[in-house]
């Protein structure tokens, strides 16, 4: 990254940082911001840490005198450090970001405001992903629960809501905008609506959701939590096909020990009989998850009970982590596994994702799909399979298409016209 004379965003970690980019960048660009460099970092991971650490260093090195302006979960839990880095004018908090007035380029220095004092969720409206074919409403904000092992609270503060006309409105723009495809965000979802009049369950939302934008093909959900899919919700995946069939799990584990450990409200009996549900009220859905390898304590069988979930649960997309350690974490206090043991059973996960992905491709070969066409001749299904165009086939991008499948190998699905 060298030069240029227009506000340059470098997003790290999960879509509802995607969705706070893209917002972030209208309210920069407002502002005046047209030099600037803006990092949204993540604290997930150290390994996320390092990656926007190098990132912001790098283009410090290669952009003397542009000011970098940096944001996010890591930068609202340890803004000192970020401040010091070369380069950085100005650490702007997660309960500020989407303030209009934070950006303006003569805002006085203020400090980072305490996240866990925020009370409410700022709706941002935001109709140009940057060339996405689809598009993120964030729903949710905040996460309640202290999972042994996460930092993310600390970063994000308590659960917040968006108001159901506001999130109506944002999809409604985005539709009238020409996205076929829209998914809902947030840190927990299925957290979403006590702090609400009348309090609305995530299932309520998105029943209404898709009644008052009759317009929009596929709605999609981001990560769920298992423990708190609500009767709504799974009486729209039987019976709302604009509901897409594809489910991302937040399951971490398939021990029931490692689960206690990790303080998650699941054990491993809910988990397959959440997968099972899910199956019986939607034949053919695709069912994802995120796992963590090596988590302290971890031996070789619960490794194994994990392994065994993948094929138990019909898992066929999975988002394998290898444990890290975050400060101030209960787990961080447990006794550790080596780092490499835990690089190592994340490959062997990751091995196992691979091949069940393999097996739900091979499953779909011969059959037509609806697939969102999106930039460089690629695409994804109903069920979020990722799908190769031939270099020859004329398309607009974000549109919907029916396709056949003639090939299924380790990237995803090859089609053609039916």
């Amino acid at each position: 990254m060298t030069g240029g004379d227009s506000l340059q965003v470098l997003t790290f970690g999960c879509r509802l940082n995607a969705y706070e980019s893209a917002a972030m960048r209208d309210l920069a660009e407002q502002a005046g911001q047209r030099t600037a460099i803006l990092v949204n970092t993540c604290a997930v991971t150290a390994e996320a840490e390092q990656q926007a650490r190098k990132a912001i260093r790098r283009a410090a090195r290669e952009n003397p005198g542009r000011p970098i302006l940096v944001t996010g979960c890591a930068a609202q839990i340890s803004p000192d450090s970020w401040a010091s880095l070369p380069g950085v004018t100005r650490v702007i908090g997660n309960a500020d970001k989407l303030k209009p007035e934070a950006w303006a380029p003569d805002a006085p220095l203020a400090p980072v405001t305490d996240i866990m004092a925020a009370t409410e969720t700022a709706a941002h409206l935001v109709t140009d992903f940057a060339g996405r074919a689809r598009a993120f409403v964030q729903v949710q904000q905040g996460c309640d629960h202290r999972c042994t092992f996460c930092v993310i609270p600390y970063g994000r503060g308590p659960s917040r809501s968006v108001p159901i006309g506001a999130v109506v409105q944002q999809v409604r723009a985005l539709v009238e905008a020409g996205y076929r495809e829209v998914v809902l965000t947030g840190v927990d979802i299925t957290s979403y609506g006590p702090d609400l009049p009348g309090q609305p369950s995530l299932g309520q939302m998105v029943r209404r959701l898709l009644a008052l934008v009759p317009e929009l093909p596929r709605l999609r959900l981001s990560s769920i939590d298992p423990a708190a899919i609500d009767d709504g919700l799974w009486r729209l995946l039987e019976t709302e096909p604009r509901l897409m069939p594809h489910l991302h799990l937040s399951l971490q584990h398939g021990a029931d020990l490692m689960l206690k450990r990790m303080k998650r409200r699941h054990g491993r009996a809910e988990a397959l009989a959440c997968a099972r549900r899910a199956r019986a009220l939607r034949p053919g859905i695709a069912l994802g998850a995120d796992l963590i390898a090596g988590f302290p304590t971890e031996t070789e069988a619960h490794f194994s009970d994990m392994l065994d979930l993948v094929e138990e649960a019909e898992l066929s997309f999975l988002h394998v982590f290898p444990y890290s350690e975050r400060p101030g974490t209960p787990a961080a206090r447990m006794p550790q596994l080596p780092v490499p043991l835990r690089r190592e059973r994340a490959a062997r996960l990751r091995a196992a994702g691979a091949a069940a992905a393999q097996r739900f491709y091979d499953a779909r070969l011969g059959q037509e799909e609806t697939v969102l066409l999106e930039r460089g001749h690629r695409g994804h299904t109903e069920h979020f399979c990722p799908v190769r165009l031939s270099p020859s086939f004329d398309y607009e991008v974000g549109a919907l298409a029916r396709l056949r499948v003639t090939a299924a190998g380790p990237d995803g699905l090859t089609v053609e016209a039916p």
